[in-house]
């Protein structure tokens, strides 16, 4: 079994509390717009860290982070990028990557609104954007998900609330 902990939308603020909630977590997953190195370095110094860079990352995010992953957790196929779109009308780029790889679960930000749903059309795909987490933006709540996988399966799904913007 794998915990993981998600997060998105940072813009170079790293609630204290984010460390409490992913304690437990084996991995952590950043969908983008992590807007500092400062904020990558302490999450990775902390757990290991899988990340995609955002529309605000500048230079050296980018270089340190692909725009798309795709990659294996408990035998689930995950994508996790920035920008996808709004379910079920993904953006073009994220259509060809979900052909292509035919992910189990697709993490994303950029909204900055929490949303998870299935997507029967897409093969029962689970889509998961953990909302925003920094303090910029117009979202009212900073969030986080946690979840579990274990050999194909993902549950105990939490929604944890960081407090207002």
């Amino acid at each position: 079994m794998t915990r993981i902990g998600i997060i998105s939308d940072t813009h170079g603020y790293l609630d204290e509390r984010v460390f409490y909630h992913f304690e437990e977590c084996h991995q952590i997953w950043h969908a983008g717009d992590i807007g500092t190195e400062e904020v990558a370095r302490s999450l990775q110094a902390f757990k290991p860290l899988k990340a995609v860079y955002g529309n605000i990352d500048g230079h050296l995010l980018r270089q340190s982070y692909p725009e798309n992953q795709h990659f294996f957790c408990e035998e689930t196929p995950v994508f996790i990028t920035h920008i996808a779109g709004t379910p079920p009308k993904y953006t073009a780029r994220v259509l060809q990557q979900i052909q292509a790889h035919e992910p189990a679960l697709l993490v994303c930000g950029h909204s900055h609104i929490l949303k998870v749903l299935r997507l029967p059309q897409f093969g029962n795909l689970l889509h998961i954007n953990p909302g925003a987490a920094g303090k910029s933006g117009f979202h009212k709540v900073r969030t986080l998900i946690r979840l579990s996988m274990a050999q194909q399966r993902i549950f105990d799904l939490e929604v944890i609330e960081l407090g207002k913007r």
